[in-house]
């Protein structure tokens, strides 16, 4: 069965509109129970980080390090999340590739 082109057009139109959601859609990631933290928009833009004093030892920067990772690989994960969950509706779970581009 093929679409037609109307309902193309109109699935474009979805897609255009979540990914400006997605783009607007602030996710945050954490590390060390919250003395790193960091946000991302859902397309995976990092919008900012946070850092408690806690976190900052001269001596151990190394730890510092890893609670950054940490965190953004929380706050990635987590848009990856988001984006999934707001495409599953438009996609029917097909799993097209490239949506997020």
């Amino acid at each position: 069965m093929q679409p037609n082109m109307k309902m193309l057009q109109e699935m474009q139109r979805q897609m255009q509109k979540i990914q400006q959601e997605l783009g607007e859609t602030l996710v945050e990631g954490q590390a060390g129970g919250g003395l790193v933290k960091v946000q991302v928009t859902a397309l995976k833009q990092m919008r900012g980080i946070a850092l408690k004093p806690e976190a900052i030892d001269p001596d151990d920067i190394e730890l510092l390090e890893d609670m950054i990772v940490a965190a953004v690989n929380d706050a990635m994960s987590k848009a990856d999340e988001t984006a999934q969950g707001k495409l599953g509706g438009l996609t029917g779970g097909l799993g097209i590739p490239g949506l997020l581009g």
